[in-house]
């Protein structure tokens, strides 16, 4: 396979300056559609992770999470086209060693300037056609930034409200069992004062079939509470999983606006 520095070597001089826009055109095109394939993937990852988490219990630390990283991946993003361009240069012979490729591409890129690292002359309008990648992948990383700010505010407006009606459903939990405890002890005190009056006018024998009577009330009282208390729990539970799955996903108000 023939060296590719050595094949651009040979350009004649007149030339390089426009063989270095078509090069630089033709790496600018390839870049730009891998940051659109790149910015299709993170947002995946991010309404993936919104309609889990609308599924789900409301978790805020998730949902702060989630947006953390979607950040972190359109950093990694940029960050790996800058070292497309920074290889492309080194291979292509035009910077000799990796780093001072990278710290011009990165200062190109980023529109800061070329630094103390510039290409020669006949091949330096390559660095423009990186800043205008750097534009274009930077513009469209701000169109899809604000996209996804938008969608994680109304996540974490939907998730807001499923944390504000499960809180209600356990607080209502709450004031359901403590009734089935007052009702339960309630009957048990007037089970008692019924076997008090009775065995105030019985015998001993009686007294004692009274008491095993009452205990065997009692307990089957507190059995019944214990199974009123499940069933509320159980209640409880069923409406608690139907907060997230009836919920719009996240950015629906907005689209249908």
């Amino acid at each position: 396979m023939p060296d590719v520095s050595a094949l651009l070597a040979r350009i004649p001089d007149e030339l390089k300056p426009l063989a270095s826009l078509g090069i630089g055109a033709l790496i600018l095109v390839c870049l730009v559609l891998f940051h659109g394939a790149g910015l299709h993937h993170i947002l995946r990852i991010s309404r993936r992770g919104e309609r889990r988490l609308l599924t789900g219990p409301p978790h805020l630390s998730r949902a702060g999470f989630l947006f953390g990283w979607s950040i972190f991946l359109m950093l990694l993003l940029h960050i790996a086209e800058i070292l497309m361009w920074a290889f492309s240069l080194n291979h292509l012979g035009l910077i000799a060693r990796v780093h001072d490729a990278i710290y011009f591409c990165a200062n190109a890129y980023t529109t800061l300037g070329y630094g103390t690292v510039a290409l020669e002359q006949q091949w330096r309008n390559i660095g423009p056609v990186i800043a205008i990648s750097g534009l274009f992948t930077f513009a469209w990383t701000t169109s899809t930034l604000v996209d996804v700010v938008r969608s994680h505010g109304v996540l974490i407006e939907q998730l807001e409200d499923e944390r504000e009606q499960e809180t209600q459903l356990r607080m209502n939990l709450r004031k359901d069992e403590w009734d089935a405890l007052k009702r339960e002890r309630a009957a048990e005190r007037s089970e008692k004062e019924k076997t008090r009056t009775q065995a105030a006018r019985a015998s001993f024998f009686q007294r004692r079939g009274m008491w095993k009577e009452e205990k065997k009330r009692v307990q089957e009282l507190r059995m019944a509470k214990a199974a009123e208390i499940e069933e509320l729990r159980r209640k409880e539970r069923v409406e608690e999983e139907k907060l997230g799955p009836g919920m719009p996903p996240a950015g629906s108000e907005g689209k249908k606006q």
